[in-house]
């Protein structure tokens, strides 16, 4: 048995100290099959349910000797995903020959050689010959396969994760202050370089949580990111994401919707995402948008999540982060595009539907149970699950009309031109208190276009709104608490990012195969 715990060990070390070298054509195949060996030592996790705190392979690398290498391990796995290197070309020799080649050339050739052959072939028992076409990045992609399942082994009992340390104090190359002593796993990369990698690779499921890592656990990348400039080339992708909701998976949905809501925890990122204007956005096809903000594509997106998860999923918790999302960025709404406005008052108008609905049911429902003591479907949870909803609706549109009314008269039009979808809340005590500025914001808008003479042209109404904007006393609009909402992790947050990543692993690892009948960690639905 000590014998075998020798060999395992060495193993693992030989196999964490090739993960770290330099890599080049020449090295790419072994720097490859290492990396993929480290996924397959940590594979027997998907053979079982719970979650894994024990074991000669996470002893070694949890602390052992190998825990000498976590910071070069995880800064070559992060380079490896930055460098997104192609597969070089398949080679008879990997080493070129020379004249005076010996032994010790031909052993290495041979063991060089011999990966090489098991990489392109695609490995054992893998999708021979597919792996390679349809992961023309393979390194990359299984250096950030193995990136995430260190960040996500869970603790030991009494020892900390340091895969997971290191990746949340890593600094940039930029920053020339002393590291500090408490973080014994920090090291330095280009920040830059990594942030344009995620937003070129966010079409995966892994790049998007490697993004919510960090977004998450880092605060160094946080504020980073949070302070380029050009933000739009992380947030389309991640818009994009969720425009596709019906083609990807749910968990795929869940890291992007999380990532904007992190974001949106920002009062800066709230206020600049309008001030970057957009042309031509192809991909969103319900309506031509020739020029729109950042910040009202934003909502477009959040809002179209909503709507289709009342009419398909039905998730409270999506509902919730979509909202909350929202409710952050309410304040700092500015020039919405009138598309936007719309569909902020659409969106209340489908709840407003929604809640009548569930009312009729709940009355009938109520009706029966006196006329025959039938038990009927109890329509009480849907009624209050819907008012909150249409609650958290009020406080959003409040929420921007308190703030910054004279900056968007596109939403003021879109709530007078549907201003009857109001009224049966202003009685409703759920509602009362927030209808109370919605009625003053109606009032004093319908009196000045009433003032104004009747056939008025759009232009003309939206030139009294702008002038009414600017003469509407703000002391008549009673203060709310500002809405503003954190992401927290749940508890024991392993038990879902877990078999998460290791779902990713049996789906996306390249030259890897795994029976799916002996699979226990997630239903082969879910991975």
């Amino acid at each position: 048995c000590s014998f075998i715990t020798n060999i395992q060990y060495l193993n693992n070390k030989l196999t964490v100290h090739t993960c770290v070298c330099p890599c080049s054509d020449i090295t790419y195949s072994i720097l490859f099959e290492a990396v993929t060996t480290l996924l397959v030592f940590f594979s027997y996790q998907l053979f079982h349910k719970d979650i894994l705190r024990d074991g000669i392979i996470y002893q070694h690398i949890m602390k052992g000797r190998c825990l000498s290498l976590t910071s070069r391990l995880v800064k070559t796995l992060l380079y490896n995903f930055i460098r997104q290197e192609k597969c070089p070309p398949p080679a008879t020799h990997i080493f070129e020959p020379k004249a005076e080649s010996g032994l010790l050339y031909g052993l290495a050739s041979g063991v060089a050689s011999g990966l090489w052959s098991v990489f392109t072939l695609g490995g054992a028992g893998s999708k021979a010959g597919l792996d390679q076409e349809h992961n023309p990045l393979p390194l990359s992609n299984q250096s950030l396969l193995l990136l995430l399942v260190l960040a996500n082994l869970a603790d030991g009992p009494d020892w900390p994760n340091p895969y997971r340390q290191a990746i949340t104090c890593f600094r940039n190359t930029q920053d020339t202050s002393s590291l500090p002593m408490e973080q014994p796993h920090t090291f330095q990369i280009n920040f830059n370089s990594l942030y344009t990698a995620l937003c070129e690779q966010q079409r995966s499921d892994q790049a998007t949580l490697l993004l919510y890592t960090l977004l998450h656990q880092n605060a160094n990348m946080r504020t980073y990111m949070l302070s380029r400039t050009d933000m739009d080339n992380l947030v389309l992708p991640i818009l994009e994401i969720l425009y596709h909701v019906e083609e990807r998976n749910s968990h795929h949905v869940y890291m992007a919707l999380i990532i904007l809501l992190i974001l949106t925890e920002d009062d800066a990122f709230n206020r600049s995402i309008h001030e970057v204007i957009l042309k031509n956005i192809s991909w969103y096809t319900e309506r031509s948008l020739t020029e729109i903000s950042l910040g009202s594509l934003l909502i477009l997106v959040v809002i179209r999540t909503i709507q289709f998860n009342m009419t398909r999923t039905r998730d409270k918790y999506l509902h919730t982060n979509c909202l909350a999302a929202l409710a952050n960025m309410s304040a700092q709404f500015r020039c919405l595009h009138q598309y936007a406005a719309q569909r902020i008052i659409s969106l209340f108008a489908l709840l407003s539907k929604k809640h009548n609905k569930v009312l009729e049911q709940a009355t009938q429902s109520l009706r029966g149970r006196q006329a025959d003591n039938t038990a009927l479907p109890d329509y009480a949870q849907d009624l209050n699950v819907i008012e909150e909803v249409i609650r958290m609706m009020l406080e959003i549109i409040n929420s921007c009309l308190c703030n910054s009314l004279h900056h968007n008269p596109n939403l003021v039009y879109a709530l007078l031109y549907k201003r009857e979808l109001f009224e049966q809340f202003r009685t409703h005590p759920s509602f009362q208190d927030i209808m109370q500025n919605l009625d003053t914001v109606i009032g004093f808008f319908s009196q000045r276009l009433e003032q104004a003479g009747s056939d008025l042209s759009v232009e003309r109404v939206q030139e009294v709104i702008m002038k009414g904007a600017q003469a509407l006393p703000k002391d008549r609009l009673k203060k709310f608490p500002e809405l503003k909402f954190k992401y927290v992790e749940e508890d024991q947050p392993e038990d879902f990012f877990i078999p998460y990543v290791w779902s990713l692993v049996f789906n996306s690892g390249v030259g890897l195969h795994w029976s799916p009948h002996g699979i226990e960690l997630f239903s082969m639905d879910s991975g």
